[in-house]
């Protein structure tokens, strides 16, 4: 189960600076000027787990395997994109396929880098892209409705249940907030998610703040974190600077710098995170003298379908999963202490994994 987050932003904020050093790699030009991102440049990132090394380390396992999530770097936006203008089309397009945003907002001063609209306001920038996200919104269900009238006036359900739910988010916008913020019944879930709104994707702010200010942000960053805050929304603050120049040293390295700067940990880490919690997700293992390897899960999933994210066969021919507690398994060294101790569960289908169980799932081939 891949969670793909699109890195988005107006011109000049960072973003491809960013995801330079989130995957890596020097994939997408990172220049000072707007456009330089024309293709969307994709990278999978490791998601950064200490308990993974840990469980590996008493299974003795030979290979270790992260979780990872898939980072986006999309064109930078710019006022009028949801009529089209700069790259506006292929900047909707390409967001819609993303599970969640990371809005890069510059909070940073600098005379040498141009800001689109000749000043350093990360709230009003947010603003710019929100708006220009609910305007394509509006013109899509718009279209949408005009597309299912006589399907609606034939009294086809799926199509009467289309315009109760696109008539609720048009509201929401029209009187100036998010498709998100529409509270949606779990029954109609499934046809909410099928509308692919672009205000409906979770938003994280990510503030991009000047290497002196990594640790603590500044008055930028804090006002970012309250309007977060307001929105239900989640803010990091990072040095996409600072993240540049980590990706190029070893870990040693990159350690002894995050010390000098008085950092704990890398603003990947960070982001990780708060991804994570931006979109309900969490882990669990599974471990053996092969490999020892980490796998993301929504929070609530069922043992079935956390199964089905390793291969369908095992979600189509689920019997039980047999789990232990991260704790228990470190605590006690391991699987057979754990089984002998009695703390190794056989658990049905209808068990909710819980984040860093060590499991071990029986199927039916």
């Amino acid at each position: 189960m891949g969670f793909k987050t699109g890195i988005v932003g107006l011109p000049n904020v960072g973003k491809s600076t960013l995801f330079n050093a989130l995957t890596r790699t020097a994939a997408a030009q990172a220049a000072n000027f707007p456009f330089c991102t024309i293709e969307p440049n994709v990278g999978d990132v490791a998601v950064p787990d200490a308990r993974l090394a840990k469980l590996a380390g008493i299974a003795a396992s030979k290979q270790v395997i992260p979780a990872r999530m898939t980072f986006v770097d999309i064109a930078g936006l710019v006022k009028g994109a949801s009529k089209g203008e700069g790259l506006g089309n292929q900047f909707l397009a390409n967001i819609r396929e993303c599970d969640a945003i990371a809005h890069v907002l510059r909070c940073f001063e600098d005379d040498d880098v141009t800001h689109v609209d000749g000043r350093v306001n990360p709230i009003e920038d947010a603003e710019t892209i929100e708006t220009e996200l609910m305007l394509a919104d509006m013109e899509s269900i718009e279209k949408r409705l005009q597309n299912i009238v006589r399907k609606v006036r034939g009294g086809d359900k799926e199509a009467v249940q289309q315009e109760r739910l696109m008539k609720a988010a048009m509201a929401a916008l029209e009187d100036g907030k998010p498709a998100r913020t529409v509270d949606v019944d779990a029954e109609d879930a499934k046809a909410w998610g099928m509308l692919q709104l672009l205000t409906t994707k979770p938003i994280l702010y990510v503030c991009n703040v000047g290497e002196d200010e990594a640790g603590e942000g500044n008055a930028h960053s804090a006002a970012v974190a309250e309007m977060a805050a307001q929105q239900g929304a989640k803010s990091v603050v990072i040095s996409a600077q600072i993240e540049e120049e980590i990706a190029q040293l070893e870990d040693e390295e990159a350690t002894e710098f995050l010390a000098e700067l008085g950092l704990e940990e890398a603003g990947l880490n960070r982001l990780i995170r708060a991804g994570y919690d931006l979109l309900n997700l969490q882990t669990y293992f599974t471990v053996g003298p092969k490999e020892a390897r980490a796998w993301t899960i929504r929070t609530g999933t069922l043992a079935p379908q956390a199964a089905g994210v390793i291969h369908g066969d095992f979600e189509r021919g689920f019997i039980r999963a047999e789990t232990i507690a991260y704790d228990d398994y470190v605590t006690l060294g391991g699987e057979g202490p754990s089984k002998e101790a009695g703390k190794m569960r056989a658990e049905g289908k209808g068990y909710t994994v819980k984040d860093g169980d060590v499991l071990h799932f029986l199927f039916n081939t």
